[in-house]
């Protein structure tokens, strides 16, 4: 199955009205978008993946204690 990607005006009523077409006559199907992933969201994954093995809190960073 080939992928195709269209990069249109959605402001557009015309091309919005032709899209709602082509989707009706069913020989196309939408897939969704993966989920992207937060900065926080990967950091934890991290963690629960045992790829960080220390988490540092902003006082050790002041103390020295690194």
């Amino acid at each position: 199955m080939a992928t195709i990607t269209l990069e249109y005006n959605a402001h557009n009523p015309l091309v919005k009205k032709t899209l709602d077409y082509i989707l009706s006559i069913g020989f196309f199907e939408i897939k969704p978008e993966k989920p992207h992933k937060t900065g926080l969201q990967e950091a934890f994954e991290d963690v629960e993946k045992g790829r960080v093995t220390r988490i540092y809190t902003p006082k050790s960073w002041n103390s020295g204690k690194v």
